[in-house]
């Protein structure tokens, strides 16, 4: 009999969320594959559990996503988690998903915490369609590109963003959705979280002023069609 996989949301930053059936699962598996063993055993200890745990990243996906499969055929479940939140939500968990199912072995996802959800539905924007970007590009030229690309897709547009280039961000979307209603979700679940709303121009402005931490969930809404002169756009940070 094979193993099941199970996708296991754990807390972007309360430790109450972790749901009680995904309490049961980590106890259960055999192995517990994580971004960071590390953090996930910190986890794992506060709440008395001792299953082993084995990295699954992103430079040893290939190789440990094929060991994990081999764990699946011999009977032996697996839970796939990430440092905080949902795996395969801007990590490399959806390719060992991807793998067990074409392998034919069963997946189960035990849902839980994910920033993406808890900023939308929080934010105030409209929640009927929208759109999950994730990370842009590190490159300027290739963000820009990306970000036009966006002014044809409807609804609210949702970003991760570092603390490094939130203002890189806002400065690109002011250049292309001036208008734009934009909201800025920080530090989610936590003791400090934070939600900022206001056009791209005015949480530049904010932002400008601060000394920022913590990864940023963007949402954007309201975007108005500009045509833009790019010999006038703003001088973005590098």
């Amino acid at each position: 009999m094979s193993g099941t996989l199970y996708v296991v949301a754990t807390p972007i930053g309360n430790l109450e969320d972790l749901s009680a059936r995904a309490l049961r699962v980590l106890r259960e598996v055999a192995v517990v594959a994580c971004e960071d063993t590390r953090r996930t055993r910190q986890l794992l200890t506060h709440f008395e559990i001792h299953t082993p745990t084995v990295s699954y990243y992103e430079h040893n996906k290939l190789v440990r996503g094929a060991w994990l499969l081999r764990q699946l055929g011999e009977g032996k479940s697996v839970a796939l988690v990430t440092d905080a939140g949902t795996p395969g939500i801007s990590d490399p968990g959806e390719r060992v998903v991807s793998a067990a199912i074409a392998a034919g072995f069963r997946v189960e996802a035990v849902p839980g915490a994910c920033a993406l959800i808890a900023a939308l539905t929080a934010s105030g924007l409209p929640t009927e369609e929208f759109h999950f970007v994730g990370f842009l590009p590190v490159k300027s030229g290739q963000r820009r590109k990306k970000i036009e690309a966006l002014r044809a897709v409807p609804g609210t547009l949702a970003f991760y963003e570092s603390p490094y280039r939130v203002e890189k961000l806002l400065c690109e979307l002011k250049d292309f959705f001036p208008a734009a209603t934009v909201v800025l979700a920080r530090e989610l679940t936590k003791k400090f979280e934070e939600f900022l709303r206001g056009t791209p121009a005015e949480l530049l402005e904010v932002m400008q002023k601060r000394t920022l931490k913590g990864e940023f969930v963007v949402l954007v809404n309201g975007r108005e069609r500009v045509t833009l002169d790019e010999s006038a756009a703003s001088p973005c940070p590098p």
